[in-house]
């Protein structure tokens, strides 16, 4: 007989559910298994190797700590260690994402955040980084051995052990592309209009953010050091915004609807022939009586305060489904239902979240001739795959309401 039980790591805290046979529970929890894997390899002070992005920390702002985040060369293809375009089109699961990421080495040092207008080495080598178009060759030395802990968030990806560091070197040329260098040395163009500008001659969400965070855009009385978790909240909304102007002049798109999802995050995206507006609902999927849900919305002109109750993962939603209504030339209202369910067992990044979205849009989509008909459908699918009746996310809906009221021109 397979019995399962319920066991918990004891050093990550994670909990999962194991049969009798699996008698090496440390090999099956990925945390625990990504930190054994790297730490032959980087139990000294230091190494040669790589660094494909450098991570600004948060905590004690205005002085926080900048790191290098830097990897001894495994001969995997080091354009994978940071890359979650990459990491969603080649389908990595959340094991392969933690093991990936748990040999970047944080090599940190403190800066104010106003440093960054200062030319000061390890600054400038971060800056190098954060504008390469492919990790950078490194030399690294480190105060002390790496410390073996991995660091989970919900904004930004998994990074491996810690450490203060002593010394770096750059021992190649890093490769900057000229549009790139263009927008750095333009010290008089506002950072959002340089954001914009590089999206739309194809570099990601993922560059950008570096960009801004390690300080090298905008006004140069402005350019300054900027967390990543900030930084990636603010490229996502600048990004949307521009999206936004964009999308005003087109016509309405139909009744239409895309299920799918990625790493145990699923979308039900419902489109309506509206002018732009957007909703945001949050949820465990479980069955239950009553759906305990987190929700932001905004109307046709944006939103001006930040989604405080969904967060990160507002804003790359929201890029993902203004992405795909630019490319059809159309704009509509959307109902966007997140449904996280046990997959999702360690927190990998609010870069999940737009990746989901971005698949679930790829799905093809269902449409329908009226609200009610697409409604209806949703509610049966959501019943069917969680155990979950979202008619009372209908109720709450404030988008939803809104439709019902809003008095159309046809009606006079």
């Amino acid at each position: 007989m397979n019995v399962s039980q319920r066991f918990e790591c004891d050093i990550c805290s994670g909990k999962y559910k194991l049969s009798h046979r699996d008698f090496d529970f440390y090999s099956l929890c990925p945390k625990h298994r990504a930190m054994f894997k790297v730490k032959q390899s980087l139990e000294k002070e230091d190494f040669s190797g790589f660094s494909p992005a450098p991570f600004v920390g948060r905590f004690g702002y205005p002085r926080i700590n900048v790191g290098i985040l830097s990897t001894p060369d495994t001969g995997m293809d080091r354009n994978t260690y940071d890359n979650p375009r990459l990491w969603s089109s080649l389908n990595y699961q959340l094991d392969a994402v933690a093991e990936l990421r748990s040999s970047l080495v944080n090599s940190s040092f403190k800066a104010t955040v106003t440093d960054a207008r200062k030319s000061e080495k390890f600054l400038d080598i971060g800056k190098e980084i954060g504008m390469a178009s492919r990790p950078v060759d490194v030399e690294v030395q480190l105060h002390d051995k790496p410390r073996f802990r991995m660091n989970f968030g919900e904004y930004t990806a998994p990074t491996g052990p810690n450490a203060k560091l002593k010394k770096a070197e750059i021992t190649s040329n890093p490769r900057i592309e000229d549009k790139v260098e263009k927008i750095v040395d333009d010290v008089d163009l506002k950072a959002n209009k340089g954001i914009v500008y590089l999206y739309n001659q194809g570099f990601d969400e993922n560059f950008l953010s570096r960009l801004l965070s390690i300080g090298n855009v905008g006004l140069k009385k402005d350019r300054k050091l900027v967390p990543t978790r900030w930084s990636i909240t603010a490229v996502d909304d600048a990004l949307g915004k521009d999206l936004i102007k964009k999308i005003h002049d087109n016509s309405l798109l139909d009744y239409r609807l895309h299920f799918g999802g990625f790493m145990g995050n699923y979308y039900c995206l419902l489109f309506f022939p509206e002018v732009w507006s957007y909703e945001l609902f949050e949820m465990e999927a479980r069955q239950q009586k009553e759906i305990h849900a987190m929700t932001d919305d905004e109307g046709y002109s944006g939103r001006k305060e930040y989604a405080f109750n969904t967060a990160g993962g507002y804003y790359t939603v929201r890029l993902a489904i203004l992405e795909k209504l630019n490319e059809l030339k159309r704009q509509a209202g959307c109902l966007a239902l997140r449904f996280i369910t046990d997959e999702y067992k360690l927190p990998l990044g609010v870069w999940v979240t737009r990746e989901a979205a971005r698949k679930t849009l790829h799905e093809k989509a269902m449409t329908f001739s009226s609200r009610e008909l697409m409604l209806s459908y949703a509610q049966g699918l959501i019943l069917k795959k969680f155990g979950m009746n979202i008619g009372q996310i209908y109720r709450r809906s404030k988008l939803l309401n809104e439709i019902k009221e809003q008095k159309k021109l046809s009606e006079f």
